[in-house]
């Protein structure tokens, strides 16, 4: 049953399913990123981008992995981009609850502007090996070595102590990112909030699993394109826990941790590439992308783009309550999913 064939039906079902257990296990997420965040002394921006970003990624590195080990390139490399877009468009569904002002304006700080520096840079990188010579190593292509180094030395100057020269002015809609030891919550017992976050991350793997799976049958069991499947229907899922935790984490007041969730995470799903690199043994994983392979890239690409200029704008109030960033990122992403339809 679980290795052998699965109607479309049973599919669609699994999917369902996979993004409802995604969602509930979302919500408890964003409160548990908020508390350890606060224990480790972190800050919700770096914990936000890391840790948190790699539990709500995890499922989208199951998908790209397992994608590629079964011999669908294009499922997994649209996946990893198409996640990507999905994901940024998360900022609006979270600014949406936040009603104050317009959340970039919120959670503007300087971690989250490298986040979205490190990401553009990311992006750039696989836009380049795929238009690289067809060398690999040991079967992996040298770029995704140089993805891993990259965001390793993204994190480590995101994380240094040097005095910045840039820092967003405070004003009466700036949320900052303060601890809160209030509430019985932060009273529990550090290594039991720390086995929870871990049980919470067993469940988005298998949930990653399962969804792949699904997604396969639909993919063979239809005349849909791998772009539009990765990118609409597995990158739609993928994208759920930062959307969901993004949302419950702008409820909590931890807006900062809700732009990093959502940025950090996007970064890591640029990892995943390099994942489904690996797991891909015909070859590059970045050389069997297609046309609509790249043309997500740049999508997610233009779509980072555009929240950094929010963050760095701080639109108080715009378009349609949501702000230029927010209804420029709408209609990119729509025209993202049109386009890859045909």
């Amino acid at each position: 049953m679980l290795n052998g064939q699965w109607s479309v039906a049973l599919s669609v079902v699994v999917l369902l399913s996979a993004g409802l257990l995604t969602v509930v296990c979302s919500i408890r997420l964003a409160t548990l990123g908020d508390l350890l965040a606060d224990r480790t002394g972190w800050g919700e921006a770096v914990f936000g981008a890391v840790l948190f970003g790699l539990v709500t990624s995890l499922s989208g590195i199951v998908m790209t992995g397992v994608s590629a080990a079964d011999d669908q390139p294009q499922l997994a490399y649209s996946n990893a981009v198409g996640g990507i877009a999905a994901q940024t468009l998360a900022v609006v569904v979270a600014d949406a609850f936040h009603r104050q002002a317009n959340l970039e304006h919120a959670a503007a700080s300087l971690q989250n502007i490298l986040f979205g520096c490190l990401l553009t840079g990311l992006l750039g990188i696989a836009l380049m090996a795929t238009f690289s010579p067809r060398v690999t190593v040991l079967g992996v292509h040298p770029a995704s070595v140089v993805l891993v180094l990259f965001y390793a030395g993204g994190l480590r100057l995101i994380h240094s102590r040097e005095v910045p020269m840039w820092r967003a002015v405070p004003t009466l809609e700036t949320v900052a990112d303060t601890p809160d030891h209030q509430g019985n919550a932060v009273e529990r017992d550090g290594r039991l909030l720390w086995a929870e976050f871990l049980c919470i991350a067993l469940i988005v793997v298998a949930g990653g699993w399962a969804v792949t799976h699904a997604a396969e049958e639909i993919l063979s069991g239809s005349d849909l394109k791998p772009g539009l499947v990765g990118a609409g229907i597995m990158g739609t899922i993928n994208a759920l826990p930062e959307a969901v935790t993004a949302i419950a984490a702008v409820r909590r007041g931890a807006v900062t941790l809700a732009i990093a969730a959502i940025i950090g995470g996007n970064c890591l799903d640029v990892l995943n590439l390099a994942v489904g690199d690996l797991a891909y043994t015909k070859g590059s994983l970045f050389h069997s992308a297609n046309r609509d392979e790249l043309f997500l890239t740049s999508s997610a690409m233009v779509m980072t783009t555009i929240v950094l200029g929010g963050l760095l704008m701080r639109q108080r109030r715009g378009w349609f309550r949501l702000g230029f960033d927010g209804t420029l990122l709408i209609a990119i992403y729509a025209m993202t999913l049109v386009t890859l339809a045909f």
